[in-house]
């Protein structure tokens, strides 16, 4: 069964703690942190001190997608601040292995994520370092982008070279997941789901448990 990661980039935050508990309820495995800094993307969003007052919530696993310059910098405020997960961008400038074992380091798992026009090959020097590959499906920085469909195409090959290698990733997909595409974004590859509007739009619980059925 495929894996749901809601993003909370599409909650009411007037009421987060009671629809992340409302996530958990539905059968969430993942809790999709998306952390935007206005350099890296141009969109700015929560950081560190959020996170932490929401970690008492739920105890459904965070990742926290860092799409910030100088991840890092902050790695061990979002672990401190009850991160599960670091998932840093590969389009960084800091070198990516390095920002791997650092983030390993803290005891925590490890994501890398790849924008869209960024190639998969890129990321297979460190693929068997990381716990996730997240590929995102649309240009990071906002919520509600039609997914890009040219996507389906970058999780094949990641799933083929994955299986190729007999390797443990596991390959999110992040941008305008909706139930109309659930199936064939899971059929290309995909062990997670990352949504955003498709969850909180509605019933919370419905829309997780909809997704659990492809």
């Amino acid at each position: 069964m495929v894996k749901i990661s809601p993003s909370i980039l599409s909650a009411d935050f007037s009421k987060l703690c009671e629809e992340l508990r409302l996530c958990e309820k539905g059968g969430a495995d993942i809790i999709h942190l998306d952390v935007m800094d206005g350099h890296f993307v141009p969109n700015i969003t929560f950081g560190p001190v959020v996170i932490k007052s929401i970690r008492k919530c739920v105890k459904t696993p965070f990742d926290a997608h860092l799409m910030i310059e100088n991840p890092e910098k902050y790695i061990k405020d979002f672990v401190d601040a009850g991160a599960d997960i670091i998932t840093p961008h590969i389009e960084v400038k800091y070198p990516i292995d390095t920002l791997i074992k650092k983030i390993k380091n803290y005891g925590v798992e490890v994501g890398v994520a790849l924008n869209p026009d960024t190639p998969f090959k890129k990321v297979v020097p460190y693929i068997d370092k990381i716990d996730y590959l997240l590929i995102m499906s649309v240009y990071p920085g906002f919520a509600g982008q039609k997914f890009i469909e040219n996507t389906l195409d970058k999780i094949k090959e990641a799933k083929e070279y994955i299986l190729k290698e007999n390797l443990t990733t596991k390959i999110a997909v992040d941008g305008g997941v909706k139930h109309s595409n659930a199936k064939k974004i899971i059929d290309a590859g995909a062990d997670i789901l990352v949504a955003a509007s498709a969850i909180f739009s509605g019933d919370i619980v419905e829309n997780i448990k909809k997704f659990k059925k492809f």
